[in-house]
């Protein structure tokens, strides 16, 4: 088997794919399954914005999918929108934005950060499902940046891994002591901006290309747990 066989073997078989090993199994079998979405990240980012405006303003705009668009999704998945999010349980990405099965890749943990497992499901979206559309998408009180406060101000610990989970939030903590207004919101936004600079920065081509051929666009939000607003305040 060649090395671009067993890559995209594996990639086509894991849970992202549609595809299982058996006969006829083939790279071409796995592209031709995967409808790629035809939107540009700008109005990518406008479908997001529009539902997230029909959320607030509680008007429905999605309805449960039929067998029919059901069958058609589990033959091949064509996200628009990649959602880096808080494992928040406040804050579920496919309702805020109004979207349905299919339509956003998600990955999520406390604190919307990004280590290798968060990148490399980004790259996959990216590079293997054609998503221009990535949202760095941070929220209002958020306990993993609260408690990444709490060990910049008052020296907290925190058992198991804990710890390790909130390490990579603390630059942002220190960046936003020095902003006036309110440290764990400006954390917040501050650990979004410093998410997106990181993707937006990586010196895989994987990421970059895209980007300077603007096919690729990298945003950050914030979301208000109180009105239900997505603020989009990092886009340019």
């Amino acid at each position: 088997m060649s090395a671009a066989l067993s890559r995209r073997g594996f990639l086509g078989c894991a849970c992202c794919g549609t595809l299982g090993l058996g006969a006829g199994f083939s790279p071409s079998a796995v592209h031709a399954a995967v409808k790629r979405t035809h939107l540009t990240p700008d109005q990518a980012l406008q479908l997001l914005k529009e539902g997230n405006d029909l959320f607030v303003t509680d008007r429905a705009i999605r309805t449960v999918p039929g067998r029919e668009q059901r069958l058609e999704i589990a033959r091949g998945q064509s996200p628009f929108a990649v959602l880096v999010s808080c494992s928040d349980s406040r804050v579920p990405p496919e309702v805020l934005f109004g979207r349905g099965l299919g339509e956003l890749f998600i990955v999520r943990n406390a604190g919307n950060t990004v280590d290798t497992v968060a990148v490399g499901s980004i790259q996959y979206a990216v590079a293997e499902l054609g998503v221009p559309l990535i949202v760095v998408l941070g929220h209002e009180r958020c306990g993993a940046v609260e408690a990444a406060v709490s060990v910049v101000k008052g020296n907290a610990t925190f058992p198991g891994s804990i710890g390790q989970m909130i390490e990579p939030i603390i630059p942002a903590v220190l960046s936003a002591q020095s902003q006036p207004g309110d440290l764990l919101d400006n954390a917040v936004r501050e650990n979004v901006r410093r998410v997106v600079t990181q993707l937006r920065t990586s010196s895989e081509p994987i990421l970059l290309e895209p980007l300077r051929a603007g096919k690729l666009k990298i945003v950050g939000a914030r979301y208000d747990l109180d009105d239900g607003n997505v603020d989009f305040f990092v886009e340019g």
